[in-house]
């Protein structure tokens, strides 16, 4: 057989013009090239979430804004606090006994029937919202947050708003979170003294070690033993955060490199995962109330704003409500920009600059709801929300801002100064690394 013959196509078929006798398959080493770039995707994309914590001015600032709307409001409350959550209620204890053993809510309201223990938790509840405000001991502070507001809400579920339900749900992610990483007492704390041994916080938590075993063994926690899944949440919850941390603590003083690393990663999974979950709620509430003012007849004909305008309840200023509401156009332009920032404010979540339009006047919207409706607690609590949405520049603007406020407004202390001496050579030429460098 002649080398043409070799070369000829067989059955006479010839090759379209054009084509190659290369061209054909891909060969099966591409497949395997995909695979491997998916993997290095898919192991940056876990590296990501599991190398650190994301978001430490974001938690920063849902921290600050939380705590500081609940302390704002209980020191409000503070004259008229036993009509609300206390003995002398409309809603008395029997009645909340009765109501929780069919909800299974948590309040420690409900260990004893006392003035003086009711005393007792509104007081903590106050210092731990204050402290958490300032960033002393977080992971402490959270869980007592935490207790101090399911206890009040639980006790009289009938006398909150929105804005009450909104700190109920964060108070408990907030547990999940490093929410003291920036801009707080215990980062100031760890920048000055890095290597310094921790004492008061494993106190802390032994103190809170030791009011758990007495709660469960006193039956205080309403465990259930009949079914594992009929385990009441927040009881459960006390003690995973109580073992977990304590076992944090122990793996970083005694564990080895490896157990270190995987608490690590642990940690800054809870954390993102909690970020996630703060924000995917966010967007649900707003979600939800955009579709549903779509379904009301006053929401779709213009104005369902007028007639919170002339409610006593909802006025505070008078004269302003009544001058704002003689306008019917700026009220029905308002009224349908509501709607449609609500609506569509998931949708932009991947549009940073639509997004910040839309944060923003949801924000001013906000603002506007706490003065002319008279509902500052309210708008807090939606304004701390949609913090989580911030940029980190800004954050990092205002953080720097607030600090040169502070410099100018606090007196400032004269360091004690160790002796000099005289440079070494090259001393003194490299400038000390910031607090945000050292942090990262």
């Amino acid at each position: 057989m002649s080398r043409a013959d070799e070369t000829r196509p067989a059955d006479g078929i010839r090759p379209a013009d054009g084509i190659r006798p290369t061209d054909g398959p891909r060969s099966p080493a591409a497949k395997p090239a995909a695979r491997t770039r998916l993997a290095e995707t898919v192991a940056r994309a876990v590296l990501r979430v599991t190398g650190a914590a994301l978001g430490p001015y974001q938690s920063a600032i849902i921290r600050i804004g939380f705590s500081l709307t609940w302390l704002l409001f209980l020191l409000r409350e503070f004259p008229h606090r036993h009509e609300l959550y206390g003995p002398d209620g409309p809603w008395s204890w029997d009645m909340a006994q009765q109501l929780i053993a069919d909800n299974r809510a948590f309040t420690v309201l409900m260990w004893d029937d006392g003035r003086g223990w009711f005393e007792f938790v509104y007081l903590v509840a106050v210092l731990s919202s204050a402290l958490l405000l300032l960033g002393w001991r977080t992971r402490t502070m959270s869980v007592l947050f935490m207790v101090g507001v399911l206890s009040l809400q639980n006790r009289s579920v009938f006398v909150g708003d929105g804005g009450d339900n909104v700190i109920h749900l964060m108070a408990i992610y907030l547990v999940f979170t490093q929410c003291g990483r920036v801009w707080s007492l215990d980062a100031r704390r760890a920048l000055r003294k890095p290597d310094a041994d921790d004492r008061v916080g494993p106190l802390l938590w032994c103190g809170l070690g030791g009011v758990l075993v007495f709660a469960t063994l006193a039956g205080k926690l309403d465990w259930e033993r009949d079914l594992p899944w009929n385990l009441p949440v927040i009881s459960t919850l006390l003690w995973a955060v109580w073992l977990g941390t304590a076992l944090s603590w122990a793996i970083r003083r005694f564990g080895g490199e490896q157990p270190r690393a995987l608490a690590e990663v642990t940690r800054n999974l809870l954390h993102n995962t909690a970020l996630v979950v703060i924000m995917a709620e966010a967007c649900l509430i707003y979600a939800t109330a955009g579709w549903y003012k779509i379904q009301g007849s006053r929401w779709q004909d213009g104005t369902a704003v007028h007639y919170p305008l002339h409610l006593d309840y909802f006025s505070p200023w008078p004269a302003l409500s009544e001058l704002l509401s003689s306008y019917g156009l700026p009220l029905m332009l308002i009224t349908y920009g509501t709607v449609a920032v609500q609506v569509a404010f998931p949708f932009t979540l991947f549009n940073r600059r639509v997004k910040n339009v839309l944060l923003v006047a949801m924000i001013t919207e906000h603002a506007v709801i706490a003065v002319i409706l008279g509902l500052p607690f309210f708008s807090l609590a939606m304004i701390a929300a949609d913090a989580v949405f911030l940029p980190t520049s800004f954050l990092r603007r205002l953080g720097r801002f607030a600090a040169l406020v502070r410099e100018d407004v606090l007196p400032k202390r004269k360091p004690r100064l160790p002796e000099q001496r005289a440079p070494e050579p090259g001393e003194g030429e490299q400038r000390p690394e910031g607090v945000e460098h050292v942090r990262a």
